[in-house]
């Protein structure tokens, strides 16, 4: 650690001895501009272990310390002790901090630049629910996606419940936001990919569809799907059939599914 750690019975204080403000809501779809709150050890843990984010300070209890230590974890930032009723003031009610919040900024802007050595890349049409998202991106790091897009509106923004539902895997996969998802699209066909979107209505299963070597898998939100121009710029539709008498899934489980017969089809 660079800095010894100190007890407070007040606010902790950021960085330029500026007074600590819990970031307050924002419009969804809105990156935050300043500072966000990272919690639990998982996620917390992956975010020291992930260079590409700036850590500005951590916030925990003397047993939050000892365990991040004891799993390796440099905590490279000023460390505040505090205790468990102290960090229940900085979060939200019911948010299970297990001790430790790291106050970090936002990860940097990622854009479709980022996916030209990518094989296998899960998108998401207006997939809002920061859980389902989080999920998501959890599934997508166990089963090896190259990075995750989404819009910039009408998706979660990067913040604590997202942060906390991926268990770590914000900080370990690529992010991708971008303006308008059916251009995206098109970027993506020019560049070689076959963009599958996934319907109910798709002629043929999943597993009976075509790749090419390097794939975008577009999931839609619950309920409405795969927008209509998006579902058109992909120009591949294929559905998950589902032998039981539920007939859909959760668009967190699709995607599961989705990662784990696209890794067979491509040879990954």
């Amino acid at each position: 650690m660079t800095d010894k750690p100190t007890r407070s019975s007040g606010r902790p204080g950021a960085r330029k001895n500026k007074s600590f403000v819990k970031p307050g809501p924002r419009r969804p779809g809105v990156q935050p501009e300043g500072p966000v709150l990272l919690y639990g050890l998982h996620t917390v843990e992956a975010a020291f272990g992930n260079q590409a984010r700036t850590r500005i300070k951590l916030y925990a209890s003397e047993n939050a310390v000892n365990r991040l230590q004891e799993r390796n974890v440099k905590i490279d930032v000023p460390v505040e002790m505090k205790s468990p009723r102290e960090l229940d003031r900085m979060v939200s009610k019911d948010a299970v901090h297990q001790g430790m919040i790291l106050e970090a900024e936002p990860l940097p802007a990622y854009g479709a630049e980022e996916l030209s050595g990518a094989r296998l890349v899960l998108a998401l049409d207006q997939v809002t629910d920061p859980h389902n998202v989080g999920a998501i991106m959890r599934s997508a790091v166990a089963l090896g996606a190259d990075a995750i897009v989404t819009t910039e509106r009408h998706a979660p923004e990067e913040g604590s419940v997202l942060a906390k539902s991926a268990s770590g895997a914000l900080d370990m996969i690529k992010h991708v936001r971008v303006k308008n998802m059916s251009r995206f699209v098109d970027e993506m066909n020019d560049q070689g990919f076959t963009c599958i979107a996934l319907d109910s209505d798709g002629p043929a299963s999943l597993e009976d569809t075509d790749f090419g070597d390097k794939t975008v898998l577009m999931l839609g939100a619950e309920g409405k799907g795969v927008r209509q121009g998006v579902r058109n710029a992909c120009g591949n539709l294929a559905r998950l059939d589902m032998p039981g008498e539920i007939r859909s899934l959760n668009v967190s489980n699709a995607a599961v599914l989705s990662l784990y017969i696209a890794r067979q089809k491509l040879g990954l």
